[in-house]
């Protein structure tokens, strides 16, 4: 049968393929019994039946005419009712466990009329099966349950089909392959509207949620509109989330498998409700308070930055603007750790509050340190291990593998040129703060560093 194409997946195919050859054997066996006992169709006038896509209608019209000379001959009369055909496809339903036999629709009918007529199904019949079959899709059918209804209502009908008599062995495979072919094409036609309409469904779905995550990840939303729109997604916005980012060396979309991955890692650490997509080509997991962010899979050389727990609407997207200024914030000071979380690096944030006076803290106090020999760079490793250590001499030389007196040369020349001296506890704390800020705006790699003693 010709239903593969690059718009159907290989397992519906597969699966309507050994559907219909159970159908196709099970007809042959029928003809072989009907043919060992003599009780065999007339003799149907010789047609070449059309290959798909190659349909000589004149032809099959006219050897149609010898067909249906025959059937008025030697019994049409056998063929069921409109009623019997509704009870037919009431049992083929209730078999395949479809409970809509309307998505028969003309079905049975119409395989009587091609197998009286010998004539193909035409363009307006395709039609309505590929509507019947978008109809299955929108009322969530499996699309195996689907087949089977069609093919059950077949095997079915098969003896209420319009008769011939005759002792043709001939005769009784064209018969056959008659109602073969219009099988096959109805599947064919049935199958393309299903997997249409699931392509529609999709695509809309994918929309939809786009539109979502934009919307909750950016906090322009109304959050009371917001709420509702969550549950359909799975999540309880009026509770507290955290937000965690990870960056991979490639850039992430929504088909990456690290989103899949993330998803079945979350779920057997017992996340609860949670939601996984990818925004600016970074993965984002919004996880309930308490969930096990290290259950999240991080690629070769990627990093994670996670934000602090806010309640309702607003607190995801506050959580998530932190998970990426954190992720920036940690590049930025050289962090090597593989998770970094906001409230790590809360400091940080609150000196870049006010850039404008954190510049001006840098220039007033460090600034002096680029005439030292070497640039300001050693004098700032040092400021930042000797606030570490408590104001430890000995402690910050070993922290720095560096002897005592390189550590006191260090801090006298930081004394001479910037006025303050790191013995003093608040000159101790200005000049770290006047560092941290400088860590975080990358300075003095920013600014021109060189100098002599």
């Amino acid at each position: 049968m010709a239903f593969c194409s690059s718009v159907r997946c290989r397992r519906t195919c597969r699966c309507t393929a050994d559907r219909l050859r159970s159908a196709t054997s099970w007809i042959q066996r029928s003809l072989r019994r009907a043919e060992r006992s003599g009780r065999l169709c007339a003799v149907i006038t010789p047609c070449s039946l059309p290959t798909a896509g190659n349909i000589d209608h004149q032809a099959v019209e006219s050897e149609g005419r010898g067909v249906r000379a025959t059937v008025a001959e030697f019994g049409t009369d056998e063929s069921p009712t409109m009623v019997e055909w509704d009870d037919i496809a009431a049992a083929a339903a209730e078999e395949a466990g479809v409970r809509h036999s309307a998505l028969l629709d003309g079905f049975l009918p119409r395989l009587a009329d091609a197998c009286a007529t010998g004539m193909r199904l035409g363009a307006s019949d395709l039609r309505r099966f590929r509507a019947l079959g978008a109809q299955a899709a929108d009322r969530d059918v499996a699309f195996s349950a689907l087949i089977d209804l069609y093919l059950s209502a077949a095997w079915r009908a098969w003896r209420h089909l319009p008769s011939v008599g005759g002792d043709d062995p001939e005769a009784v495979r064209r018969v056959g392959e008659i109602v073969l072919h219009a099988v096959d094409d109805t599947i064919v036609a049935v199958g393309d509207g299903f997997a249409a309409a699931r392509r529609a469904a999709v695509r809309l779905e994918e929309s939809d949620r786009r539109e979502f995550v934009d919307d909750l990840l950016g906090g322009t939303a109304d959050p009371m509109a917001m709420l509702d729109r969550a549950e359909r997604f799975g999540l309880d916005l009026a509770a507290t989330h955290a937000v965690a980012v990870v960056r991979s060396p490639r850039p992430l979309g929504d088909a990456s498998r690290l989103v899949s991955r993330a998803m079945s890692s979350l779920a057997a650490a017992g996340a609860g409700e949670f939601l996984v997509t990818t925004r600016r080509a970074m993965l984002v997991a919004v996880l309930p308070d308490g969930a096990p962010v290290e259950a999240l899979p991080q690629p070769t050389g990627g990093r994670m930055a996670v934000g602090r727990a806010h309640p309702g609407v607003a607190g995801v997207a506050r959580s998530y603007e932190e998970a990426v200024d954190t992720l920036e914030l940690s590049d930025r000071l050289g962090h090597s750790d593989p998770i970094v979380r906001a409230d790590e690096l809360l400091i940080y944030r609150v000196l870049l509050r006010d850039r404008e006076a954190i510049t001006d803290l840098i220039d007033t106090v460090l600034a002096p340190l680029r005439q030292a020999r070497g640039g300001a760079g050693p004098l700032l490793e040092t400021i930042e291990a000797y606030a570490a250590s408590g104001g430890n001499t000995a402690a910050t030389a070993r922290r720095l593998h560096l002897s005592v007196r390189a550590i006191t040369y260090r801090l006298r020349r930081i004394h001479q040129l910037t006025g303050r001296d790191p013995a003093g506890a608040t000159d101790r704390f200005v000049l770290q703060a006047a560092v941290l800020g400088a860590r975080a705006l990358d300075w003095p790699n920013s600014a021109a560093s060189a100098g002599e003693d």
